[in-house]
Parts: C-alpha cells; sequence; structure tokens
C-alpha cells in the first residue's frame, strides 16, 4: 500500500512539474534564448518537482528488483 501511495505522490510531482515545464516554454517565444531558459528551469522550484517525482519513481523502481 505504501509502495502505491509513494508511486502515486511521484506521478502527481512529475505531472506538476512537467506542465510547468511546459508552461515556461512561451519563455522561449518572448525572446529568451535556450540558455536564459534552462536557468531558469534549473532555479525555479515548481520545476524541481518534476525531478523530485522522477527520483521517487526510480527509487521504488529500484527498490522493486
Amino acid at each position: 500500500m505504501l509502495n502505491c501511495c509513494l508511486f502515486l505522490l511521484g506521478l502527481f510531482l512529475m505531472t506538476i512539474g512537467l506542465f510547468f515545464i511546459i508552461l515556461y516554454l512561451n519563455l522561449l517565444v518572448i525572446g529568451y534564448s535556450f540558455f536564459d531558459f534552462v536557468y531558469f528551469i534549473i532555479r525555479s522550484i515548481n520545476c524541481d518537482l518534476f525531478f523530485i517525482g522522477f527520483f521517487i519513481i526510480l527509487f521504488l523502481l529500484e527498490r522493486k528488483k
């Protein structure tokens, strides 16, 4: 049961983070360079949720083996 809840939490965090990354792609349209965009993504807390969720799911898959 705990694995299922952690998996859903990781999936939820990845979804929110990916949503913000896609939303911030509009910065490229208004004139930001790609490197400025990547720098903004790295500094953004909302986008860190994607990586946190990814590592939670990765941890669960490694533990299952």
